[in-house]
């Protein structure tokens, strides 16, 4: 299976890149800066571009089985879902229907999930801006033609993949820790290009 890897620089998309190389797929990575993935693999291929020109992402996608999304922006808004706007399109003119998009914990039915602090210090204040880039990111795709599953992970962690978290569990659930390690987030979302489980669903991932 091809796959095509959105955020492929990030601490996500690095995650997915290494472990989806490591199952035997095929890779193209899209990066701003190529130099920034240190990964060498006889099936691994660059896509050199930017997620808010859509025409470096509709070259990209051409030919692929599947698309992974990790982009990310820190603090800031729009370049989430503008990227991931710009995806969808060039995806449905494609034909390429499977995408799996990583946004996070918090948005939609999983308010109910987050602490006083991830609500109101975080999310309400600090990471404002992205959490409604995400909300935004998560409409988009919703409204799309595609066969979606958006993962909403807690706060990311160093670790190994352990294989051993918590997912799709209900937006009333407060006993998760609101983390889980990028290892296991890329470890997920690898896992349902196998699994139509969450076809058009939305499940959290914590531990």
């Amino acid at each position: 299976m091809k796959l095509l890897i959105f955020g492929a620089t990030g601490s996500i998309g690095r995650q997915l890149v290494k472990q989806a190389l490591e199952q035997g797929y095929t890779v193209t990575a899209f990066a701003r800066d190529p130099a920034k993935l240190d990964i060498k693999h006889a099936n691994l291929k660059i896509a050199q571009g930017n997620v808010m020109d859509f025409t470096s992402v509709e070259e990209a996608v051409q030919g692929q089985d599947a698309v992974l999304c990790a982009i990310g922006a820190g603090r800031n808004g729009t370049i989430r879902s503008e990227g991931t706007r710009h995806i969808i399109r060039a995806m449905e003119k494609a034909g390429v229907r499977r995408l799996i998009c990583q946004t996070t914990l918090g948005v939609g039915n999983s308010w109910g999930n987050l602490n006083f602090f991830w609500k109101y210090i975080m999310f309400g204040f600090l990471l404002r801006q992205a959490y409604a880039d995400h909300v935004k990111q998560e409409n988009y795709i919703k409204q799309s033609h595609l066969d979606w599953t958006i993962v909403r992970p807690g706060a990311f962690i160093d670790g190994n993949r352990t294989n051993n978290y918590r997912h799709g569990f209900p937006g009333t659930d407060k006993t998760t820790k609101l983390q889980i390690s990028r290892a296991d987030v890329a470890d997920f979302m690898l896992k349902q290009l196998t699994d139509d489980l969450y076809l058009h669903k939305t499940p959290g991932l914590s531990y």
